[in-house]
């Protein structure tokens, strides 16, 4: 399969996506499956990854019954209270659905800059591994540290790093780059963590950005993980802020032009299957 790895849906209301806000109009809709199927098909993609946008129970269970009625969306990452004592109910709850396949927090909102090491989190995270579940890492670069350390306390639970920590492409800063790159190729170092080739659009210049702004990135992503830990991802709609679908597809496909079919087919879509379990 050919796989999206990282895209959202919404039933859109102000009080439920408070974050969607001046200047991001366009996000302010409905997104639902039937929105994104040209999409992917014009991009010649089988599935998606549905990820959670909101941190409730009620959205995982809507994205679960999305998926459950949608052929295209094979896995859905969603969300529970990892630090609730409560969590192994809530994961009982999720867990039997044959497409829930990870968690996600939103950890770049917390201001907290080892929020991923505290007692609480790891202890629910500690649930996942045993009922082969994957979880997603939102993060901002400042946060990668915490990241790793964390990679080598689980080393048997899969990680997935989403958007590359978003690396504040707009800035192109030589130290905040290299900054970036020595964090995210610690991280690389841990054979149980993954990384997403998406939402490197928003953090370009919306209006301006250049398709060899994101190669410094892209390139330090592909020598540190390997095309079979690597995935793609559109971040759609989020990416509608900057890039239409088919812009951001293009630019990774473009950067990975040179590279084997093989190798091609595993950023495409092989390391996604593999690493969510995802079925056809």
């Amino acid at each position: 399969m050919r796989i999206d790895a990282h895209q959202h849906f919404w039933h859109y209301s102000p009080a439920d996506y408070p974050w969607i806000g001046a200047g991001m109009e366009r996000l302010a809709r409905d997104y639902l499956p039937a929105d994104l199927a040209p999409h992917l098909a014009a991009a010649g993609l089988s599935g998606s990854v549905a990820v959670q946008a909101r941190q409730s129970l009620a959205e995982t269970r809507w994205l679960l019954d999305l998926a459950a009625a949608n052929p295209l969306v094979k896995g859905v990452v969603g969300w529970v209270d990892l630090r609730s004592d409560r969590v192994a109910d809530e994961l009982v709850e999720f867990a039997p659905h044959p497409k829930f396949v990870g968690v996600r927090h939103v950890v770049q909102d917390e201001p907290d800059p080892r929020f991923l090491l505290g007692d609480t989190l790891i202890r629910g995270l500690r649930h996942l591994a045993p009922l082969g579940l994957t979880y997603d890492l939102l993060l901002y670069p400042h946060q990668l540290p915490a990241a790793v350390e964390l990679a080598a306390i689980l080393p048997e639970q899969p990680f997935v790093l989403d958007h590359l920590a978003k690396p504040r492409v707009r800035d192109g800063a030589a130290a905040a780059l290299e900054a970036w790159r020595r964090d995210l190729e610690a991280l690389a170092r841990h054979a149980n963590v993954s990384c997403k080739l998406s939402g490197l659009v928003t953090e370009a210049a919306w209006q301006g950005w250049r398709r060899a702004d994101f190669t410094p990135y892209l390139q330090v992503a592909l020598d540190g993980f390997g095309p079979d830990r690597l995935m793609f991802g559109s971040d759609w709609p989020v990416c509608l802020l900057a890039a239409e679908h088919a812009d951001v597809a293009g630019i990774v496909m473009d950067f990975i032009a040179p590279l084997t079919a093989a190798e091609r087919q595993a950023i495409l879509g092989n390391t996604a299957t593999r690493f969510y379990g995802l079925q056809e």
